[in-house]
């Protein structure tokens, strides 16, 4: 991302940057869009405050990650269509391992405490923040586990087949999973529209999957 596409710069833990860019507005607008009646959109609003503020504390732990191995941070971006934590130098596998499962690790995190906490509240608008955070942080969590690229399961299933290959072995094998894994999105996407009315905005990129398997680049 540009930094001319940048709306808001603040500055987070470990004195990280963080981006926040301007496609956020049109996420918000969709959501406004869709939630125009007065009663829900409260809700609505809410539920993309927790969405984001889950996002990133996800690519917080892959800072967390990255600092932890002496790799520094150049920034933590957050957009419309998710985040990234943009790192100041190349990574080998074995740090990838670490710094690419801290970010699903935090979501679970966050999902155990709030479940927990949950049953406790006498509030119904906390214990409605409480279950909404939980139960989006376990679907994140799932989400990016997927041993899809560029999601932190496609990057974490390559990190550790290297450990049992060479590194041109495990690129192909993880392109070969992708593709699988992109053949079986568009069922996946039918069905989910079809039952419950749900619209992915991620698709699986073919072409690097393709790349991975037939050229063996990462």
């Amino acid at each position: 991302m540009n930094t001319e596409n940048v709306l808001l710069e603040l500055r987070g833990p470990w004195n990280v940057p963080i981006h926040f860019s301007q496609s956020l507005i049109f996420l918000v607008l969709i959501v406004v869009g869709i939630n125009a009646d007065p009663v829900n959109l409260p809700y609505a609003l809410a539920f993309v405050a927790i969405l984001l503020i889950s996002i990133l504390l996800h690519e917080f732990g892959h800072a967390l990650g990255c600092l932890v191995q002496g790799v520094p941070v150049n920034r933590v971006v957050l957009y419309g269509g998710g985040g990234f934590c943009e790192h100041r130098r190349s990574t080998s596998a074995y740090e990838d391992e670490l710094i690419v499962a801290m970010g699903p690790i935090v979501n679970l995190t966050l999902w155990a405490v709030c479940s927990l906490l949950e049953p406790f509240s006498n509030s119904p608008e906390i214990g409605w923040v409480l279950m909404v955070t939980a139960e989006l942080n376990l679907w994140l969590a799932l989400f990016n586990m997927l041993p899809l690229m560029p999601l932190d399961g496609g990057r974490l299933l390559f990190a550790l087949l290297t450990r049992i290959m060479s590194a041109n072995s495990a690129a192909r094998v993880s392109g070969f999973i992708g593709l699988v894994g992109v053949l079986l999105w568009i069922p996946m996407m039918i069905f989910a529209y079809i039952s419950f009315g749900f619209v992915f905005l991620f698709f699986p990129p073919i072409l690097r999957h393709w790349q991975m398997l037939r050229y063996a680049r990462y």
